[in-house]
């Protein structure tokens, strides 16, 4: 046993060794399957089942209709890869390895657009749930955006937890910068050629290889549960799709067309993965998790904000990726388990990446590890009305100097700057968070002031007077 693997052992205290006390889980036959799908800046208003009226998504919106549809669901942060850090480790941007997608101090030199950048990457001794399931007895896979291994290769998905890896990873070179055509590809440690994709040919689209990945993962599964995290990189930048599908007459702007034709094409490798579970007969024992990985606009240039505006992709939220408003950082959740949660709900539980972590846990029957801040959902699957918990939601940005944000019950707060007082909002009276209410609620500011004191520890990597930095 390795270093890594001896820590991972005491870390989920033996998880594959005892079933975990969750009646929930112990009430099943057999360990159900559990696929994780994220899209790439997917803003909260993009999907039909979310409000929009431009853009048709049928396959998702089946998968809402057939489960439970979330309103009230948060990212792990406002940009790609301390968002999936969150995710990964079950703990929040104040104590997750990974707080930025470049490291103010430390971590490992790269390029990115020909500029030197630092990146982290997810340390030894982080659990992540790839890590939690697979001591449970689960076949790991990653098929497509990894992102929190920063520029090492010797911290990818296979070092983290995961048994299988197809994909990209950060890499150093701006030249094998992993687009939508891209010309090679991981296959495990692997980096292998794709053929029809070869001198800037352009005959398989990124968002097509990831499914096709997908569906031989699942049809290989037959005697062992598996956990299969799906990390699509539609819509974001650049806007590129194999056609414009059924935009291509629309009267719109060529961009806009193509992020509709990108978020159908998302729709429908969707559609497909789910049909794939039916034909194996692997839907009833499989839960199926649907989100985005933070707020739309991948750049905040004048033709992202025309597109995102012209779809009203954040629906009746302020703010883009990148900003601690809710556009920033909520996002759609779908939760599927055919026959095994109720169909065609809807839950207003607050909740975010941190907790997928014990929920993945439970639903497997394992034990999390102790040093996490998510809690375990599985709770609301059964019944999404149950009472919400009171607790404290948790987010920090150093994207444009230090950031912080929280939410607790209907209290959503903000800090822009470390020298700044909070700014409060009532969600449940303004969604959209246009009137700041702080000077109305001393006492409510005090009491996440309190919170705030000890809700996060230093990094080295990001030390909080480090401000003027290159922007996220």
């Amino acid at each position: 046993m390795n270093r890594r693997q001896f820590l991972h052992t005491l870390a989920v205290t033996g998880a594959g060794s005892f079933l975990y006390c969750n009646p929930f889980q112990s009430q099943k036959s057999a360990k159900p399957n559990i696929i994780y799908i994220m899209a790439d800046d997917l803003g909260y208003g993009d999907l039909s089942c979310y409000g929009q009226e431009k853009i048709k998504t049928p396959n998702i919106d089946r998968l809402a209709q057939q489960g439970i549809r979330f309103t009230d669901c948060y990212a792990g942060a406002t940009v790609c890869a301390p968002s999936r850090s969150v995710l990964m480790t079950g703990q929040h941007t104040g104590h997750t390895r990974v707080r930025g997608n470049f490291a103010r101090e430390g971590g490992t030199l790269g390029y990115k657009n020909g500029q030197p950048r630092r990146r982290l990457n997810l340390f030894e001794e982080d659990t992540t749930v790839a890590d939690v399931l697979r001591s449970a007895g689960y076949r790991t896979c990653l098929v497509g955006k990894w992102h929190i291994g920063g520029y090492n290769p010797d911290a990818g998905p296979l070092d983290r937890g995961f048994d299988e890896f197809y994909g990209s990873l950060t890499l150093t070179s701006d030249q094998h910068k992993p687009a939508y055509w891209p010309p090679v590809w991981y296959h495990n440690r692997d980096m292998v050629e794709i053929p029809q994709n070869q001198d800037g040919q352009k005959g398989y689209y990124r968002t097509d290889m990831n499914t096709d990945l997908a569906i031989q993962f699942i049809e290989k599964q037959q005697d062992q549960p598996f956990f299969l995290y799906l990390a699509y990189s539609n819509p974001h930048s650049p806007y590129d799709a194999p056609d414009l599908g059924p935009y291509a007459d629309k009267e719109w702007p060529l961009e806009e067309k193509t992020y509709a034709a990108m978020i159908h094409t998302l729709d429908q490798c969707v559609g497909r993965v789910l049909r794939t579970l039916e034909d194996q007969h692997l839907d009833e024992n499989t839960i199926v998790f649907f989100c985005s990985d933070n707020g739309p606009r991948s750049e905040g240039t004048e033709v992202q904000t025309r597109v995102v505006e012209f779809f009203d992709s954040n629906g009746s939220l302020q703010g883009y990726k990148r900003d601690m408003t809710e556009g920033g950082i909520r996002v759609p959740m779908i939760v599927r388990w055919s026959d095994q949660i109720p169909a065609g709900k809807t839950s207003t539980l607050p909740w975010y990446f941190a907790d997928f972590l014990p929920t993945a846990a439970a639903l497997a029957g394992a034990a999390p590890p102790e040093n996490i801040d998510g809690m375990d959902v599985t709770p609301w699957f059964e019944n999404p009305a149950k009472d919400e918990p009171e607790r404290y939601l948790y987010w920090e940005f150093f994207g444009r100097g230090f950031q912080q944000a929280l939410r607790w019950k209907q209290w959503k707060a903000i800090r822009l700057a470390p020298d700044q007082a909070l700014q409060l909002y009532n969600l449940s009276t303004d969604l959209g968070e246009e009137n700041d209410i702080a000077g109305q609620y001393p006492d409510i500011v005090q009491q996440i002031e309190n919170y705030l004191t000890a809700a996060r520890t230093d990094s080295p990597h990001w030390p909080v007077e480090s401000v003027n930095q290159p922007g996220e």
